[in-house]
């Protein structure tokens, strides 16, 4: 069995592979997109340049604004001490035990069970828990679900989703003008003089190719690289609560629950504890932002030597049976 500190070690080496190889693939694909519109290596460079400078510059304004416009589209107020003492407390002992800063706290009014924690990094990080999740969890569920969600601020999980999220655009976005120009001006917008005029012909083809497969991959691997820091999320959890069987509780319940979240979309779906576009079936695919539920609390079994559970055994768990 892989221990907790053989997995934050794993995550570190694939996050930091994750950043080069997705900077790379951005650096290359600026650079076949410039000698393809240009026709010459000077176009390419300054496209590389262009496209790194606006990522650069996306990233600065989610960087220090992000976090404030991800909760002012999820309905999150902010919330005193005075207003939910008992939720501060939670929170106030899980930061402890964390050693991180006491996040700022804030509530969205809906009936579906989640949370989610964002920030740049743990002195300016916020927690948003929704009512429904207070109205369902004990503390000992509460404890584990803001545990996970301060782990993820502790591993600095949410500037990584911030920085790869801003590379993973930038190529998203350097595929879409390509596909433009070249629909636009059916390739032949460069230099007629350029003495390369195969070689960017050769760069137009691969810049199509690459327009189609680039962001597609990219994606892919930023996926399966989230799905594995929500397992250390929890395992972090589990060390923070000393108590792996509240969080395996709440998972059941905030998933087996029918209750649409109303505020949640594409956009922010991935920064909740479990996506509420997709619950209980969901997470066995590629193209998920978490793992499967059961997958997930049968990990945290394996932390107490447990025998894992079978998908119908989760309603169980959630005391649906």
């Amino acid at each position: 069995m892989v221990s907790l500190y053989e997995q934050e070690a794993a995550n570190k080496r694939n996050s930091v592979l994750l950043v080069v190889l997705v900077t790379l693939v951005l650096s290359v694909f600026g650079y076949v997109i410039g000698y393809a519109v240009s026709g010459d290596a000077t176009g390419a460079f300054v496209a590389v340049g262009i496209a790194l400078g606006l990522s650069v510059i996306s990233g600065l304004g989610s960087y220090f604004g992000g976090d404030q416009i991800v909760l002012k589209s999820s309905g999150a107020r902010e919330l005193s001490r005075r207003q939910f003492p008992a939720l501060f407390d939670v929170v106030e002992e899980m930061a402890i035990a964390g050693g991180v800063p006491m996040p700022r706290v804030y509530l969205i009014e809906d009936p579906s069970p989640n949370a989610f924690a964002t920030g740049r990094n743990p002195g300016h990080a916020s927690l948003a828990v929704t009512t429904g999740l207070l109205r369902r969890l004990d503390r000992e569920e509460l404890q584990g679900v803001i545990g996970h969600e301060l782990s993820h601020v502790r591993n600095y999980d949410v500037r990584f989703n911030l920085l790869v999220g801003v590379l993973v655009g930038g190529i998203s976005l350097l595929a879409q003008f390509f596909l433009s120009w070249t629909f636009w001006s059916g390739g032949s917008g460069r230099d007629d003089r350029s003495d390369n005029r195969l070689a960017a012909g050769m760069f137009l083809v691969v810049g199509l190719i690459l327009s189609i497969l680039a962001p597609i991959f990219t994606t892919l691997v930023q996926l399966a690289v989230s799905r594995q820091r929500e397992y250390l999320a929890d395992a972090s959890s589990a060390e923070l609560t000393r108590n792996p069987y509240g969080l395996e509780r709440a998972l059941a319940k905030i998933a087996s629950d029918p209750e649409p979240l109303a505020t949640a979309n594409g956009a922010t779906g991935h920064m909740y504890i479990v996506n509420p576009l997709k619950k209980l079936g969901g997470g066995s695919s590629l193209l998920s932002t978490h793992p499967p539920i059961v997958d997930r609390i049968n990990r945290l079994r394996q932390l107490t030597g447990d025998k894992p559970l079978e998908r119908p055994a989760v309603a169980a768990l959630a005391g649906l049976q």
